[in-house]
């Protein structure tokens, strides 16, 4: 007696036997085949957990498929339940290998951060430690001891605090947090750096006034003063492009990748001046006299920490730059730069007329206030 043949509804152009095994719910590219997907590079081999059989013989001809009795039946429900359990665990796998590389990431982060905190903070320690125990202490009276503060307060200021507020994007904890008080520490770091710069420019500047000694004569000199004036238009245009909230978007997308170069540039200018100036100090204290002294050449303790300073100056710069140059670690952009601020329009806005510099500062102030009381209602 001869069997009936039935139509595949997987595959209407071809004819399969009636107790054909039901492929409906699978993506079939042929009547009775699924081809198994390519293996690509380091992927574990799934063949025999998800192709069933072959539609072509070794000639290229096409090979019917087979009849299925009960054994058939049970062999290909096995088949079907090791695919499955395939590939589902290479589903899990995969969430469970981003979270190992993204834990990685971030501790690896927190390493470098740690270590930037404590460099920074030795660089400090040991400027302080050798103007107060080898140079005599501090005073603002236009002598030697008002030098002092030029070098405490250059490291203290220009790189130091400097490097602390150009790795504070980075933090992880800061993602997910509103961005705009962390643009304000941010700026507010900047202007301590800033201020502190300035201060070690005028010490230094008094002190040579009172003693009769010519400014800006040495290359030390011309790389610290390029970089504070540096630091002074990067912080100026930080502040009008960025903080205030009448800055169009297009001045912030056109000045976050040239505020982000010029900021590492300056913090390297200020590296080198940091360590020309180091030098020089050495060069002219520590020569051989009668009273015993040592000359730089013989290395005395004096001179040791003060290279020693210097090293520590530029292991914390180049941290820095490892921090700042890693694209896994900067922070990911959640909302467009025009959406950082929301301002409401007036009752009566004027059109097509560009506000002042008053009504930016005005409206730049209300912000300020009204939006941590907004976000406390909201929550």
């Amino acid at each position: 007696m001869q069997q009936s043949r039935t139509q595949c509804p997987s595959c209407p152009g071809c004819v399969s036997d009636s107790d054909c095994f039901p492929l409906a719910s699978l993506d079939t590219a042929a009547c009775g085949s699924e081809t198994p997907p390519l293996l690509q590079e380091g992927e574990a081999s799934t063949h025999g957990c998800v192709s069933f059989y072959q539609t072509q013989g070794r000639g290229g001809t096409a090979v019917p498929p087979p009849r299925w009795g009960a054994s058939s039946l049970l062999g290909q429900h096995s088949s079907v339940g090791a695919a499955g359990r395939c590939l589902s665990s290479a589903a899990v796998d995969q969430p469970n290998l981003t979270g190992r590389v993204k834990m990685r990431s971030t501790v690896m982060f927190y390493l470098c951060y740690l270590l930037c905190l404590a460099v920074g903070l030795a660089c400090v320690v040991c400027v302080c430690l050798w103007n107060s125990r080898w140079r005599g202490g501090f005073a603002w009276d236009g002598s030697a001891l008002q030098f002092n503060w030029h070098p405490v307060l250059m490291v203290t200021g220009l790189v130091v605090l400097y490097g602390y507020g150009a790795v504070l994007y980075r933090v992880p904890l800061t993602w997910g947090q509103n961005k705009l008080p962390w643009k304000l520490l941010h700026a507010a770091l900047m202007l301590l750096s800033l201020i502190l710069s300035v201060l070690g420019l005028c010490a230094v500047f008094d002190f040579h006034n009172a003693q009769k000694i010519a400014n800006l004569y040495s290359l030390h000199s011309w790389i610290g003063i390029a970089a504070v004036a540096l630091f002074a238009a990067q912080w100026t245009a930080g502040l009008a492009g960025f903080l205030l909230p009448c800055s169009p978007v297009s001045l912030r997308i056109l000045l976050k990748p040239v505020h982000v170069w010029l900021g590492g540039s300056i913090l390297l200018l200020s590296v080198a001046a940091c360590i020309s100036g180091i030098n020089e100090k050495l060069f002219f204290v520590l020569k051989a006299s009668s009273s015993g002294g040592l000359p730089y050449s013989s290395l005395p303790s004096e001179a040791l920490l003060a290279n020693s300073l210097g090293v520590l100056i530029v292991a914390f710069g180049l941290v820095v730059l490892k921090i700042l140059s890693n694209t896994k670690w900067q922070r990911p952009e959640s909302r467009p730069e025009g959406m950082a601020y929301t301002v409401r329009r007036s009752l009566k806005p004027t059109e097509n007329k560009t506000p002042d510099l008053v009504t930016c500062l005005i409206t730049n102030l209300i912000v300020f206030i009204l939006q941590p009381l907004l976000q406390g209602e909201n929550e």
